[in-house]
């Protein structure tokens, strides 16, 4: 089937992909199609051509994403790698393990000791980082990662005759909120609409399934994927089967059912290793000489250093050699797969834990996985697959994916089904967010000796494994005056404390509501019903808060009716993003309407993403007297990720933020 639309479309006749196993979090792999002027990119460390339709400069499959900057020059690729090699200060590669990182977080003191030739600053307004060239040249992250979009952008439309403006970008499923914001903003910078960040594993799943429809069926099929990038490890536990649809009819899904990773388990790591090692090698052949002195030469021992462990991976030892590695003198060692073993020991220990971790946050064990499959450029050494082996207890591991492309694979495709100009099978796909978010706030309580007291209550938003997108809404029941809520991170305990302080700060934001106490006063003649903080968490997984409104509601005599019944006349008010709106109609009962939304949203639910029952969460109520929870969510089964809804804002008035 896809070998048929590829060949329908000139676009997919054409397409090339930009994959990127740096030092990310798990990589950035870009990868970019020209269908329907839609790029697509994803987070890995290479960017590759499709079969034989070459139009990378390097007429190569994949080139590495690095970025020189060299005087009013720009290079990318290949180019900007052998910069690397002459001027290491300029030439920049694994900076996707920075963004959004602030300076003090311990990702950041890692890059330096791994790249002692950058100049790391703070930036003084955000407290992130930046590479400092010169007192004129100073670049974040973000910017670089722009730079790579734009130059890859560049390539495609040259390559389709075409303009290129909407982007779908894979991201590591551990990605938090801030690290998925700065890849949004670096795609802002070069300015490319996003349409979805998708997670690479799941851009996994999704291209294993699309191949394998046939296979899908009503009885669920659980499969373990285990990425091992250049960065990065994650391991995903996906479940297959089909579904009935109201439009469709029964089509096949994946489910996202559980996530275990180590963010700095990876090829880079290993390659890192053999780096120093050839480096002792050298000092002891020549113990005059300091080779880690110079930037230079340890920026050819890590290129010599990926093609051993490359070679390695086929041969029981290899010879290493560089010409002219220090002052002319030429560099000559043999290496054994077995040092290369026991330089990496301690990493190959760590193999099996996103597996612990996966099946954890699943509630599975290995019983209930059929089959478990390796992705990521990292899994061909050999060392890795033994231990992954012995780990899961299986017979044997299924290679039978593209391990470098796959995730690249399931973006087109996920591109395709958004893009207009295609239409392509459905396949629906429920993605989950690691990490529980909730609400926290603080209000004041009546003790039993009629003292006041404060009293500190938390609510959950989103659990963890949270399906999305979805709409969560919160009601705060006890505030008649201005007030302000945090929202963060929930329970993090599942991550060890390396991991935790490489997650950063758990305080999302800080929310302070103005106007409530006007609100009130004004509608004195009305019962609250409370104040509704409207939160979504899109296609992205990107959280925002799309309103707050306080609703109250009065007992009308309606003469119209015979019966002369009491009916309710519910106002809406104050929308904090909304701005704008309308005075309701006589009769007009809107905290109805904020009833119908959690319906309508689990009718969106049933009827575009195709599952048998899909309801939306209830308020909660976060402002009872025992600080009881009246949210109802969904069983796992159930769940279901909502789409962004349009909808009316009536009688509204800006509470300040």
């Amino acid at each position: 089937f896809f070998r048929g639309l590829l060949a329908r479309y000139k676009a997919f006749r054409n397409c090339w992909r930009a994959q990127v196993f740096v030092s990310l979090v798990d990589n950035l792999e870009l990868f970019s199609s020209c269908c329907s002027e839609i790029l697509i990119l994803e987070l890995s460390c290479w960017i590759c051509s499709r079969s034989d339709a070459s139009i990378l400069k390097e007429s190569r499959r994949k080139t590495p994403v690095a970025v020189a900057l060299k005087e009013n020059e720009r290079l990318f690729g290949d180019s900007a790698v052998g910069m690397s090699i002459k001027t290491p200060k300029v030439a920049f590669r694994y900076f996707q393990d920075l963004l959004g990182k602030q300076i003090d977080n311990p990702q950041v003191a890692l890059y330096q000791s791994r790249f002692p030739e950058h100049e790391l600053m703070k930036d003084e307004k955000r407290q992130t980082v930046i590479f400092k060239l010169s007192q004129a040249l100073q670049y974040s992250p973000e910017e670089m990662l722009g730079m790579v979009l734009n130059y890859s952008r560049g390539l495609a439309e040259e390559f389709a005759e075409q303009p290129i403006k909407d982007a779908v970008i894979t991201v590591p499923a551990y990605f938090n909120q801030a690290e998925r914001r700065a890849v949004l903003h670096a795609a802002r910078m070069a300015d490319l609409k996003v349409l979805q960040l998708i997670n690479d594993n799941t851009a996994v799943a999704l291209n294993y399934g699309v191949f394998r429809r046939k296979d899908i069926n009503a009885t669920a099929q659980n499969i373990m994927f285990y990425d091992m990038g250049a960065g990065s490890t994650v391991c995903t536990i996906v479940t297959y089967q089909t579904v009935k649809t109201k439009d469709s009819g029964t089509q096949p899904q994946l489910q996202i059912q559980g996530i275990g990773y180590d963010r700095t388990l990876g090829g880079l790591e290993m390659e890192l290793r053999l780096r120093d090692y050839l480096a002792k090698l050298f000092n002891d052949q020549h113990p005059s000489k300091d080779v880690r002195k110079n930037p230079r030469a340890m920026a050819k021992l890590l290129k010599e250093a990926n093609r051993l462990k490359t070679v390695l991976s086929a041969n029981a030892d290899h010879m290493a050699q560089i010409e002219g590695l220090l002052d002319d003198i030429d560099f000559k060692a043999k290496v054994s797969r077995q040092e290369f073993e026991d330089l990496c020991s301690d990493l190959f220990q760590r193999v099996p834990g996103p597996v612990q971790q996966a099946l954890s946050s699943a509630e599975m064990n290995m019983d209930g996985i059929d089959q478990v499959i390796l992705v990521g450029g990292a899994t061909r050494v050999p060392k890795v697959q033994e231990v992954l082996l012995k780990a899961v207890g299986k017979e044997e591991l299924g290679k039978n994916i593209n391990a470098d492309e796959a995730a690249a694979m399931g973006a087109v495709y996920q591109a395709a089904a958004l893009s207009k100009a295609f239409k392509v099978k459905p396949f629906m796909v429920r993605d989950a967010a690691m990490f529980p978010i909730q609400v926290e706030f603080t209000r004041e309580v009546e003790e039993d000796d009629k003292s006041k007291s404060l009293k500190h209550n938390k609510r959950i938003l989103f659990q963890r494994m949270a399906p999305y997108p979805q709409r969560k809404v919160i009601t705060f029941n006890r505030y008649t005056d201005d007030f302000e809520f945090y929202v963060s991170y929930g329970d993090l305990s599942f991550l060890n404390q390396d991991d935790l302080r490489i997650f950063g700060s758990l305080n999302l934001t800080t929310v302070r509501l103005k106007g409530v106490g006007e609100s009130f006063k004004k509608h004195s003649d009305y019962e609250s019903k409370g104040i509704k903080a409207h939160f979504n968490m899109d296609e992205s997984g990107v959280l925002s808060l799309d309103r707050v409104e306080s609703v109250f509601e009065t007992l009308v005599e309606d003469k119209l009716e015979e019966e002369s019944t009491l009916t309710k006349l519910g106002n809406t008010i104050s929308s904090l993003f909304g701005g704008g709106g309308h005075t309701p109609e006589a009769g007009e009962n809107l905290t109805d309407s904020v009833q119908e939304e959690e319906e309508s949203l689990a009718e969106a639910a049933k009827e575009e993403q195709g599952v048998k029952q899909g309801q939306k969460s209830s308020a909660e109520d976060a402002g009872e007297e025992q600080g009881q929870e009246k949210q109802q969510s969904p069983p796992p089964d159930q769940a279901e990720a909502v789409p962004p809804k349009e909808e009316s804002q009536k009688n509204e008035e800006d509470f300040g933020v």
